[in-house]
């Protein structure tokens, strides 16, 4: 009988810690971005980004202290998982992440996508089942590893027939939706040739058509968005004031000039920055969390320009120190983890996105 109660007990506690997606409905015009690139050597042939390399100054020689981070407890990160060195392809794991954004009230999450074979494009079929089980949705976020329109269009055609009819893809307005990150590495002749009715290679009024979301980077962003046959613009980077688009005092004007020419606008939000481990030079785009505080004042700003979207920057870009997933506290030799703040519970950011979420859904 003792046996019988301690078990019951054990079952009893695991189903607390479920989240139920009843309880916690989720919003298919909130989007997180998610990254599938983390391996290990007991899920992966070996580790697969928490050894990141330390990154070379772009100009300035004097920073470029070649080397990688070793992984295991010294990861390319100044946050640490509590998940630990997760793989990012073991499926206890992904249901795992898709529990945390149940919870924190996401709706669509979207995938870095690498190409066809690449180490991202492995699990993609495994992410979409289990989404599909919490009632989430995917979107791709197509990584700028093609080099022109040809080789986007034939990414693009494997990437819908593999994964297009799938009940789990994220459609709006009944097509696929698509983030283009340096959507500006390619000219505008290139994207016409694709993305307007009448280009060389239309995709428009096809099977292969869908949503395309391009990156607005820099204030003279106009004729881009304009010609190109893009359907909107997203913000993507979370620290304040890096770049035109993601200083936010800027985005009712670009609210505005999407609203004038038929556009979709996503400001994206992020709840601090800093990514000093792998990019030691550039602490001047730190963006300390101050407890909650500066995501909540990013998510104001993008309230304030009225998007029918809001972009969450990051789940888990874990080099960038923007994720929203649990981070524990953490000391190695030589160096001392960031954290949420003292005794500040690891899953702040999980409850703290639902809080804010709450606010765009009223």
């Amino acid at each position: 009988m003792r046996s019988l109660f301690l078990l019951a007990l054990v079952f009893g506690v695991l189903a607390c810690n479920q989240v139920d997606t009843n309880q916690y409905p989720t919003n298919s015009n909130v989007h997180t971005f998610y990254y599938n690139w983390y391996g290990n050597p007991n899920h992966d042939d070996r580790y697969y980004h928490w050894n990141h390399e330390i990154l070379p100054h772009w100009s300035d020689t004097s920073w470029n202290n070649a080397g990688s981070f070793p992984g295991g407890d010294d990861i390319g990160a100044n946050f640490y998982p509590q998940l630990g060195n997760y793989s990012s392809n073991d499926s206890s794991v992904i249901a795992q992440h898709m529990e945390m954004m149940a919870r924190a009230g996401i709706g669509v999450f979207v995938l870095s996508w690498w190409g066809k074979n690449s180490y991202e494009d492995r699990s993609v079929k495994t992410y979409l089942d289990i989404a599909d089980d919490y009632n989430l949705q995917v979107a791709f976020h197509i990584e700028p590893f093609y080099i022109n329109a040809e080789e986007f269009i034939e990414q693009l055609i494997y990437l819908v027939d593999s994964y297009g009819k799938h009940p789990a893809l994220y459609t709006y307005q009944g097509m696929p939706f698509y983030y283009v990150y340096d959507s500006y590495k390619l000219d505008i002749v290139e994207w016409q040739k694709l993305l307007t009715d009448d280009g060389a290679l239309s995709i428009r009024n096809t099977k292969y058509d869908g949503t395309f979301i391009g990156l607005w980077v820099e204030k003279d962003e106009q004729a881009f968005f304009q010609s190109t046959g893009f359907d909107g613009y997203y913000t993507y980077f979370a620290s304040d004031g890096f770049v035109y688009g993601s200083t936010s005092s800027n985005w009712n004007t670009l609210s505005t000039f999407a609203k004038e020419n038929d556009l979709i606008f996503i400001p994206c939000v992020g709840p601090g920055y800093i990514d000093t481990r792998i990019r030691p030079w550039n602490s001047q785009n730190t963006k300390e969390r101050e407890k909650g505080a500066y995501y909540e004042r990013m998510f104001t700003k993008a309230l304030e320009s009225n998007p029918d979207f809001i972009g969450i920057t990051s789940f888990n870009e874990w080099h960038e120190g923007t994720q929203i997933e649990p981070a524990i506290s953490k000391s190695i030799n030589g160096y001392t983890y960031e954290d949420y703040g003292a005794k500040t519970d690891p899953w702040f950011y999980i409850d703290k996105t639902r809080e804010l979420l709450d606010r765009f859904k009223k």
